[in-house]
């Protein structure tokens, strides 16, 4: 079930208002009905899979907290292969068949595995991670095993963050379930806000940039390097705002019913530095793979050598996670080597800045960080879109073609009537023009709310300002959506990871 379906939009408030009328020791039943069913809306026999994992890492946990010395260490062992297993023969199966196929055909050798006609189940990678998660956290002694087997399914499905997260740790939400929450106006207004704005992002801003997106990226070759670049600027806000508009209404949903889930996404694009990006995108997994890849990797207690080793091997490993594919691998090793490279010219830059006098223009040294940390990760969205590497090979060394010509014919025509005409037909060819406007009216209005939230929650500044106000500007915006939104049940990008 899609968050922008007509079948959630009657799902959530059946399920909210039930939830509340229940006695407390009802609710998880219910919430854990209803995840089953959201669940089973995609392909209800992979529902199969699910508890599959849930089961091994469910007595897995018990035995690891029972188990003493080696024999809890191999517990927790087998619980990893056995869950990574599952992830590993539907979404990573064929990847690793496919290239050592090829390296047959290379060598002359005959390689007769098939390929596996299987569909990726949805969200297999996310509920994958809160369920190691939790292992490990009850290996490592900050978390005790759940006994209870239905608190324990509600904990991986729970279904507003079952598809694409946030992943969760079992300290945070484990104990919300055994936690009483009374129906609270200013919660639940708050909650509905925030999935208001979710789907604002979704539906008017992702979805429309997605044309665009999908025509110059589906046919490259037919587009001049303006197009590319455009199309590739435009991925970068679609991306984010189909990422964080699914994390805004999961967080938003859970919030109206009572439970906390973690922020996913901290306007990443006004960062100033790779690293700096890393700590406002994706939150809950950049997180994930610090805490149970990098820190057990040794973090930064080795050497200089290992910990360059360490860094690239977590991003590669992240870029696997998002898909099995050499792209992804290639956009994970290139945020690796972005991040080596800020940490190894920290130095120098401070030097350049002293030398150019940008210390004492902070506004615009902060301008220059945050539009140079832009580029480059609009630079890796390339690989992370593109149907493959020749595809990105193609869009990279064709980013300039055509751009002066271009800028000479925009200038030439600059003050003719007819200029608005041809700059429309040089970037986009067939799209609609009112779509590009919409699509970047939207992205002005993205950036001035994230700008505005630098000085505190716009939820709370709505609700300092008279109440016809407020609802004047509610009505507006949800009009607005139902105006330009796209309703054709568009999937979620990371549904697909």
């Amino acid at each position: 079930m899609l968050f922008n379906s007509l079948q959630f939009f009657f799902f959530f408030p059946i399920v909210t208002v039930i939830y509340f009328i229940l006695p407390q020791r009802l609710r998880w039943q219910l919430l854990l009905a209803a995840s089953c069913f959201f669940y089973m809306a995609f392909i209800p026999a992979y529902i199969a899979v699910l508890f599959l994992t849930i089961a091994i890492d469910y007595a897995a946990a018990i035995f690891i907290e029972r188990s003493r010395g080696r024999t809890r260490k191999a517990y927790l062992i087998l619980s990893i292969v056995s869950t990574c297993l599952v992830l590993g023969v539907f979404k990573y199966f064929n990847f690793i068949n496919d290239n050592l196929r090829a390296l047959a055909v290379f060598l002359h050798w005959n390689y007769p595995v098939e390929t596996l006609r299987i569909i990726l189940p949805i969200g297999l990678s996310f509920h994958t991670f809160q369920s190691l998660s939790y292992v490990i956290e009850v290996y490592r002694g900050n978390q005790q095993a759940e006994r209870r087997f239905g608190i324990y399914a509600l904990y991986v499905m729970f279904y507003p963050q079952l598809v694409a997260g946030p992943i969760e740790r079992p300290q945070h939400l484990l104990p919300q379930f055994d936690e009483r929450h009374e129906f609270e106006y200013r919660r639940v207004s708050d909650g509905l806000k925030l999935m208001a704005w979710g789907l604002f992002k979704k539906l008017v801003l992702a979805d429309r940039l997605a044309l665009f997106v999908n025509t110059v990226y589906g046919r490259p070759h037919d587009y001049p390097g303006i197009s590319l670049i455009l199309a590739t600027v435009f991925f970068a806000f679609q991306i984010y705002c189909d990422f964080s508009g699914y994390s805004d209404v999961a967080i938003g949903a859970a919030q109206v019913m009572g439970f906390r889930l973690r922020d996913n996404f901290n306007r990443p694009y006004f960062a100033r530095s790779i690293p700096e990006f890393w700590k406002r995108w994706h939150i809950s997994l950049s997180t994930w793979f610090r805490d149970y890849v990098y820190i057990p990797l040794g973090g930064k207690r080795v050497s200089q050598a290992r910990w360059r080793v360490n860094i690239l091997l977590t991003f590669v490993i992240s870029g696997i996670w998002h898909g099995a594919n050499w792209t992804f691998i290639i956009w994970g090793g290139l945020h690796g080597f972005y991040y080596l490279v800020s940490a190894q010219t920290k130095f120098l830059r401070s030097r350049l800045v002293q030398i150019f006098g940008l210390s004492c223009r902070p506004r615009l040294h902060a301008g220059l960080q945050a539009g140079l940390t832009f580029t480059l990760v609009c630079f890796a969205w390339i690989f992370f879109r593109a149907a493959g590497i020749r595809e990105a090979a193609y869009i990279i060394t064709h980013l300039t073609s055509g751009v002066a010509e271009f800028c000479l014919k925009v200038s030439a025509n600059l003050f003719s009537p007819s200029a608005g005409k041809h700059l429309f037909d040089d970037l986009l060819l067939k799209q609609e023009k009112a779509d590009l406007v919409v699509a970047v009216a939207g992205i002005i209005f993205l950036e001035c709310v994230h700008m505005l939230q630098r000085h505190g929650s716009i939820r709370q500044m709505l609700a300092d300002k008279p109440a016809w106000l407020r609802w004047a500007l509610y009505y507006s915006f949800i009009l607005g959506i139902v105006v330009l939104g796209k309703f054709d049940n568009r999937q979620f990008i990371y549904f697909q990871f």
